[in-house]
């Protein structure tokens, strides 16, 4: 696990973004203010060969405000000048059990069969340490059968339900990215990234790479209770 702490961490989450477009990889983004802001600096580069992907949804139509999919279409999709990526997004509107299963099956019918790798997986971290779309202490942090689950009680505002990534699709990441920023975050970065044993009460604790590398971009607030 890297840890880099700067003042700029979206500008560091937009170069490897850029990157791995540029490369053609597939990349599930994620969503929140401080993600948008690097979609923003990263949708200059070509994105033409690149997969998009999402690690989860709310179960809202694609363009009310609370979709991490419009957020991505305001802030990357409508500012790419050249040929726009391969678009694999949740369909959160058909509710979080059929679009689990469609997301799932888009994800096996793509990557294939057996435990699909996603060669980028960018995620952030909740106030209470959650990740993606997983809870503290929800019975979705044991799933290991399934890619995509769906999620009817979120833990946290908006009250809406998901769907979600499994745990081990985000260790399965070939490279896992986590940008966290703000001074708000700072006890969920202790709790994910400290000294600390992983828990299911800091989803966030659970996920390490199982073969791949992991970078963890924090600015100064947001990193103010580790120990580094």
């Amino acid at each position: 696990m890297n840890i880099n702490v700067s003042d700029n961490p979206a500008q560091e989450c937009a170069d490897i973004l850029a990157e791995a477009a540029e490369a053609g990889a597939h990349i599930a983004l994620t969503g929140g203010s401080t993600p948008g802001d690097a979609y923003k600096l990263a949708a200059g580069a070509d994105w033409s060969r690149a997969k998009l992907w999402w690690g989860d949804e709310r179960c809202v139509p694609p363009d009310d405000e609370l979709s991490n999919y419009r957020l991505a279409q305001e802030s990357l999709l409508d500012r790419i000048a050249g040929d726009p990526p391969e678009i694999h997004r949740i369909h959160g509107e058909r509710g979080p059990h059929a679009g689990a299963d469609d997301y799932e099956r888009d994800l096996r019918e793509t990557l294939g069969e057996r435990a699909p790798k996603l060669d980028v997986v960018l995620l952030g971290l909740g106030p209470d340490a959650h990740v993606a779309s997983l809870f503290p202490g929800h019975a979705t942090l044991d799933v290991s059968d399934r890619l995509a689950v769906g999620e009817e009680d979120a833990g946290l505002k908006p009250f809406v339900p998901r769907v979600t990534l499994t745990l081990p699709v985000l260790c399965d990441g070939r490279h896992i990215v986590f940008l966290v920023a703000g001074e708000g975050k700072a006890e969920a970065v202790e709790r994910a990234f400290g000294d600390g044993e992983p828990s299911h009460d800091a989803p966030g604790s659970l996920v390490r790479p199982r073969d791949g590398r992991m970078t963890v971009l924090l600015d100064p607030p947001a990193a103010s209770r580790l120990r580094l």
